[in-house]
């Protein structure tokens, strides 16, 4: 049964609700709209545990959720959402970040799950990969649920499939090998046997395919000796392409995205599900993320920004923001774009409470919140904290709550817990990145009359000027000078008072530091304090 009626559903134009409408449609459109059999529509990530969970984890789990929590909003029908853990892959390099790495070169090849942990806490290093991984989204308070691939595998969950994709093999391979290159063709085979000998996940040449027996046969490196086994039980584990569309069909998979890199592979994957005579889910493919110098951001280079580094300076919803916008466009992701995050973040937050239509299904805060975003009142944004915090030249939050109770003395530690988190972060960003590069600029001769000119401006004005009406009244101060663009006019103002080449609007600045406290900092600029 549907929620909304046909207006609102046409009017629904987020990325989110776009997604929604194209799982709708897949079973019958919102009108005529057919619960699946299983009773329930099914959402998948991935996760590779080879390594810790990444600020790419973070971004396929919220953005799935949010087309999730669209989709419910839309529909009478349940959902699940579910993380996969390809565990039962083999070790293919020791990673830089754990300990025992030796011990490790013994197990290169063997399952995650089948190796011992080099931390030391859980019974294989696949284990405390995906500890990780649940930590990882717990802590961001996702709904989900934890699938292991060796589970599957060797449960039997997956036997079905395995079964019929031996049976299909010829027309499997014949889809993949024009994909490989021509020395890989010659051995390639959807099945990786698991080496009975020394546990190896094994890229062999199958000799022979038996799906009468459900068998396959290979010569094993291990000892050099012709060797039969089931493909079903945990003895095999498929080829990753291949892997990917047998567990959409085992598990029934309605809607999967992934990251442009993967396109190919998805389009294999389809074409698999398709030769199985099953649909493959709904896909939307996002694009990556890139550094400050516009590379792709890679774990192993480790170029980017970490989820950890990211709170560090923000709020997790400032990070869902980020996620939230133009999933489809390449973005860059570095240190610069933190502030313009939470502070657009804010932005549509107030915006939200503002009115209440059918506008607000379309703003990113209804789904960071699942469509109950909290009240932001304060017009205090966080680049105007920094540049307190940064005039402050001080690291005590006691100290900048004094210059922001004076502003508005309504707003206090206890009663606004979120804007004292808000200075902090803000403390924290100029503590990494704003006091490090600070470098004043002297007043002299040629610019000394601009400055007098804004002081005895300052010194004049009623207190109860507004922000807008300070900022036009400077923007004046500066036209009389001759500059070859404004631009470069408030340039030498932050160089001069904050130590840095770019800044706040100046009036909203003012009316926060306060104007007394501003015509002290021009005195002290002016005398070459």
């Amino acid at each position: 049964m549907n929620k909304v009626n046909k207006n609102i559903y046409e009017s629904l134009i987020s990325w989110p609700f776009m997604e929604a409408k194209k799982i709708i449609e897949n079973f019958g459109g919102l009108n005529n709209f057919s619960t699946p059999t299983k009773k329930y529509v099914l959402f998948e990530t991935g996760y590779g545990p080879s390594g810790l969970p990444h600020i790419g984890t973070f971004g396929e789990v919220v953005r799935t959720s949010m087309v999730k929590n669209a989709f419910e909003t839309l529909v009478d029908c349940e959902t699940r959402l579910i993380t996969f853990s390809d565990d039962l892959d083999g070790l293919r390099k020791i990673p830089n970040n754990v300990p025992n790495k030796s011990m490790l070169e013994k197990y290169i090849g063997q399952p995650l799950t089948s190796i011992p942990d080099p931390f030391e806490k859980y019974e294989s290093f696949g284990h405390h990969n995906n500890a990780k991984l649940c930590s990882f989204l717990d802590r961001f308070k996702f709904e989900y649920e934890f699938v292991s691939s060796t589970s599957k595998y060797k449960s039997g969950d997956f036997d079905k499939t395995l079964t019929t994709i031996l049976e299909n093999y010829e027309e499997i391979i014949s889809v993949i090998l024009p994909t490989l290159r021509s020395e890989r063709r010659q051995t390639y085979s959807p099945f990786l046997p698991i080496s009975q000998v020394n546990g190896v996940v094994l890229q062999v040449k199958i000799e022979e395919y038996r799906p009468k027996t459900n068998s396959i046969i290979f010569i094993d490196p291990a000892n050099n000796k012709k060797t039969e086994i089931e493909v079903t039980k945990g003895n095999c584990k498929l080829q990753w392409k291949v892997d990917w569309a047998m567990r959409w069909i085992s598990l029934d998979v309605d809607y999967e995205m992934c990251g442009k890199d993967l396109i190919e592979s998805f389009d294999l994957a389809s074409k698999i599900c398709r030769i199985m005579k099953n649909k493959p889910p709904v896909n939307l493919i996002y694009e990556m993320f890139l550094d400050e110098k516009g590379e792709k951001i890679s774990k192993s280079v480790g170029n980017g920004i970490s989820v950890d580094q990211w709170l560090r300076y923000a709020t997790p919803e400032s990070l869902s923001f980020f996620m939230f916008q133009k999933p489809k466009s390449a973005k860059k992701l570095f240190y610069d774009v933190i502030p313009k995050s939470v502070d657009e973040y804010s932005s549509f937050l107030i915006k939200y409470h503002k009115k209440d239509d059918v506008d607000d299904f379309n703003n990113p805060v209804w789904h960071i919140h699942n469509g109950n975003p909290p009240k932001f009142k304060s017009e205090i944004n966080f680049n105007s904290l920094m540049n307190l915090v940064s005039i402050c030249n001080s690291t005590d939050k006691n100290v900048i709550w004094g210059f922001v109770k004076e502003y508005d003395d309504s707003l206090n530690p206890k009663d606004n817990p979120e804007f004292d988190k808000l200075i902090q972060y803000a403390i924290n960003y100029y503590i990494d990145f704003i006091q490090p590069n600070k470098k004043y600029t002297k007043i002299n001769n040629d610019n000394k009359e601009l400055f007098e000119d804004i002081l005895a401006f300052l010194k004049t004005i009623d207190k109860e000027l507004s922000s807008e009406e300070i900022q036009t009244q400077i923007y004046e101060i500066g036209k009389k000078y001759n500059f070859a663009k404004l631009r470069d006019y408030f340039r030498l103002v932050y160089q001069v008072l904050l130590g840095q080449e770019e800044g706040p609007r100046l009036g909203s600045f003012i009316k926060l530091y306060g104007i007394k406290k501003t015509c002290k900092l021009l005195e002290d600029a002016l005398k070459q304090k």
